[in-house]
């Protein structure tokens, strides 16, 4: 079981706007290949944004990532205070980006898709947990589904606690389903549903689970998306 060790003395502190040597998604962190997920037409313009021990898929023209790919070292995960140091990636004009006004004076979390703790882990870990808080890893969700022990917090944490408990390695990948229908709101449309795959090594094969969870109930019980 891990046990969550300091920093190391010589961890990489690296300035949050200096993101020219992030190394992004590791497809072989588990050994044979799993690549990166990209929206299946082609058509749809991406732009690959690299972080620490994880990547983010981009669609500029709905402001939001269609997927994000993060590596969890169970055995390796390290505590790091939490600052909520939300800004703009600034290898993307601001306008493609949606930013604190969205969030503003409402019930919606900057719900992370990649979740802070999960890339939190070996010498630059603190590096990743900063790069978590960049607003292309950010989507519009309910607080109490964002938040929810039975929702999508309880599946975060299931499947951190997994690694951590039997010094795991996962790749997790999350995206928001990204319908043309999903309601407008400030500039954006809100995803109604949001997706998780885990993929894993069991007995020397790879293997994955699949989650699908839908907020629309909370979205229209608490009617905060209005045009």
């Amino acid at each position: 079981m891990a046990t969550h060790p300091d920093p190391p003395p010589n961890a990489e502190t690296v300035s949050p706007e200096s993101l020219a040597n992030r190394k992004g998604y590791n497809d072989r962190f588990l050994g044979g290949v799993v690549p990166l997920p990209v929206p299946a037409d082609s058509g749809i313009e991406t732009v690959i944004l690299p972080y620490t021990n994880f990547s983010v898929v981009f669609r500029p023209d709905r402001r939001l990532a269609a997927a994000t790919a993060v590596t969890i070292d169970g055995a390796n995960l390290v505590d790091v205070p939490r600052n909520d140091d939300w800004r703009f990636d600034p290898r993307l004009p601001e306008a493609q980006q949606a930013g604190h006004p969205v969030y503003k004076d409402n019930p919606l979390d900057k719900g992370h898709l990649v979740r802070r703790l999960d890339p939190v882990w070996g010498t630059e870990a603190s590096t990743a947990d900063s790069d978590t808080f960049h607003y292309t890893n950010a989507a519009p969700q309910m607080d109490i589904f964002n938040q929810g022990k039975k929702l999508w917090q309880g599946l975060e944490n299931f499947l951190l606690d997994h690694a951590e408990n039997f010094d795991r390695k996962l790749t997790v990948f999350t995206g928001p389903v990204l319908e043309d229908s999903d309601p407008p709101y400030r500039g954006i449309q809100v995803p109604l549903k949001f997706w998780k795959v885990a993929a894993f090594m069991q007995d020397g094969d790879l293997a994955a689970t699949a989650y699908v969870l839908d907020q629309s109930p909370d979205l229209t019980k608490e009617a905060a998306v209005q045009p």
